[in-house]
C-alpha cells in the first residue's frame, strides 16, 4: 500500500500539541532552507533543538551531533537530510520513542517511513512544516 500522509486535521492537531522540535540537518547558514524553516518555527513559539555534527550552536540553541545525545524530550523530529541517509535517524527515533517525524519536501523514503509507522511513530513525508503551519495555524 502506498504511503499516505495524515489528514490536514491530524497535521493541525500535531502542530498544536508539540513544543520541542529536533531539526536534523539544521544548517548554521541563514540562507539555507533548514535554517529559515527552523528560525520561523522558533518565532512561532516552538523550542528548536539543532541536530548537526561539528556545530556548537544554531539559532541560540546548543547543537547535538545526533538524536541520541539530545538530553531532553523530543516531540517531533524534522528531517532535512537526503532520503538515503534517514535510516539511522529512524533508528534513533524508534529507540527514543519519538512520537512524530516530519520528512521535509523531497525527503521521500517509503520503506523507512513505513518502518517508523510500524514502530508507532506518526510520519509526515514530502511536506514542508513551515508551509503547513502557515496554512493550518494562521
Amino acid at each position: 500500500m502506498p504511503f499516505r500522509n495524515p489528514s490536514l486535521e491530524e497535521i493541525r492537531a500535531l502542530l498544536e500539541s508539540i513544543r520541542h522540535i529536533a531539526v536534523v540537518g539544521l544548517s548554521p547558514k541563514p540562507k539555507r532552507p533548514s535554517h529559515q524553516v527552523a528560525s520561523a518555527l522558533q518565532q512561532f513559539g516552538y523550542h528548536i533543538i539543532p541536530v548537526r555534527p561539528a556545530v556548537d550552536e544554531v539559532l541560540g540553541e546548543p547543537a547535538y551531533a545526533d538524536l541520541y545525545q539530545v538530553p531532553e524530550p523530543i516531540d517531533l523530529v524534522d528531517v532535512f537530510r537526503a532520503p538515503d541517509k534517514i535510516s539511522p535517524i529512524i533508528d534513533a527515533c524508534i529507540a527514543r520513542q519519538v512520537p512524530a517525524i516530519w520528512l521535509q519536501d523531497g525527503v521521500i523514503n517509503e520503506a523507512e517511513a513505513q518502518r517508523a509507522r510500524d514502530a508507532g511513530i506518526t510520519v509526515i513525508m514530502d511536506r514542508c512544516i513551515y508551509r503547513d503551519y502557515m496554512q493550518l495555524m494562521r
